[in-house]
């Protein structure tokens, strides 16, 4: 039979998620409409990471077609990741007022729009506002997607959900490495580079398809009601209240390490192994490929133990595993053999702390100020990761760049354990408690 609860007031079991069945069992029994939301936010989020991946791959044509130096290419990047943050905040806020699904909608659509409108940028400062621009859409999907989802699907399987959400981001990071492959293969990189943004566009029609399928989640509705009865009206700044303040200020730490210790890690790692490691293999579609399904299958094993061991401990086994990984990566010498090995795990760690965070932020929160609160969080988090990058550059003209990459990964994923101790276990929450 399938399962038509909803999910803020299904009665949970601890132990469900400790003798459930398998991965993906649990997919058999959810309804229509829990279908229908899984994978237009699955799908969502893969096209998302599909048009911010693009960026990577046409940097060198860019320094090559417009003259610009390295610098100017890597501030296309911060703005794109600063702008996601402002986006993602503001979609939290966005889908408390107007609902989770019309925001969702909003989002794909506007960094779809932007995207195209990089493809014909004339020169640098177009392109750095274009790309602005598609990130303030980037980085409210996210927030959209795994706040709909997380109301959606029940207290037991949420973790696996939203975790298997989560990893669209990798089949959309290795959908554009093949379009890229594809079109530079019949197209001169002058205008190969525009196409891909081009392509970007693509995500549009799918909102037609969320609009006529994809219904708001009961709870939301229901809270929508009880604020249109004068009851539980809440504001953004709830989540500064006395009663919140310190799970917000944690929960944004926890966010901060994750995406610290990611960006410290992705960023700068590929030019420390080709300058000071002297590794060819760095960079080829293999070591990409390599990485790619190591982050895959971190999500999907991420979020299956996030709803079997719990949210915090599984963020603490990930965090130390990134850490030693890290620490691997710059300490010991490496052969080009080693490392298109080490990529499966580098990948697998690094993406894997990211499967429960999602839902672990949707049950912190109540359900008036649930996208308020997610989103402020995590993307506090990406702004502060977001300098991350910078931080280790700046150090590592009085020490080496290993060492930084070292130093400020462990001092990343340092935090997000502490933070994870100090927050409370919400595996198998209901919603409806959540006040």
């Amino acid at each position: 039979m399938k399962h038509e609860a909803d999910a803020s007031t299904e009665l949970f079991d601890p132990s469900d998620a400790l003798h459930g069945g398998g991965m993906f069992s649990w997919y058999k029994e959810i309804s229509t409409n829990e279908k229908r939301a899984f994978w237009s936010c699955k799908i969502g989020y893969a096209l998302d990471a599909m048009d911010t991946q693009f960026l990577s791959f046409v940097i060198p044509t860019l320094i090559a077609t417009w003259g610009i130096g390295k610098g100017q290419a890597g501030l296309i990047g911060t703005v794109t990741l600063l702008a996601s943050a402002v986006g993602g905040w503001l979609a939290g806020v966005l889908s408390d007022r107007v609902g989770r699904v019309k925001t969702l909608q909003i989002t794909i659509l506007w960094f779809a729009v932007f995207t195209l409108a990089c493809a014909v940028a004339q020169n640098f400062s177009q392109l750095l506002v274009a790309r602005g621009l598609m990130g303030l859409g980037f980085g409210g999907e996210w927030t959209a997607g795994a706040v709909l989802i997380g109301e959606v699907i029940r207290a037991r399987d949420r973790g696996k959900a939203v975790g298997m959400v989560q990893a669209g981001w990798a089949i959309g990071w290795g959908v554009s490495a093949v379009l890229f492959t594809l079109v530079y293969s019949f197209v001169p990189p002058d205008y190969a580079w525009r196409i891909l943004f081009a392509l970007g566009i693509l995500p549009a029609p799918f909102v037609i398809v969320i609009r006529r399928l994809v219904k708001e989640p009961d709870v939301h509705l229901k809270q929508k009601q009880r604020a249109a009865g004068g009851s539980e009206r809440a504001s953004f700044m709830e989540i500064f209240a006395p009663g919140m303040l310190s799970i917000t200020l944690r929960a944004a730490v926890l966010a901060t390490g994750a995406q610290g210790g990611y960006y410290a890690i992705t960023t700068w790692l590929p030019t420390y192994l080709k300058t000071e490691q002297h590794l060819s293999v760095i960079g080829t579609g293999g070591y990409l490929a390599v990485i790619i399904a190591g982050s895959y299958a971190g999500y999907l094993c991420g979020a299956f133990l996030s709803d079997r061991i719990g949210r915090r401990l599984n963020f603490i086994v990930f965090a130390a595993a990134s850490m030693a990984i890290a620490l691997v990566y710059t300490r010991m010498p490496m052969t080009n053999t080693m490392m298109l090995i080490l990529g499966f795990p580098l990948g697998f760690f690094a993406s894997g702390i990211f499967a429960g965070l999602g839902a672990f932020l949707t049950e912190l929160f109540p359900t008036r100020i649930r996208g308020s609160g997610q989103g402020f969080c995590y993307n506090f988090g990406r702004a502060i990761g977001a300098t991350f990058p910078f931080l280790i550059g700046y150090v590592s003209q009085s020490m080496s760049l290993g060492y930084a990459i070292g130093l400020f990964a462990a001092c990343a994923y340092g935090i997000l354990i502490v933070a994870a101790l100090t927050l409370p276990e919400t595996r198998g929450k209901r919603l409806s408690e959540i006040q």
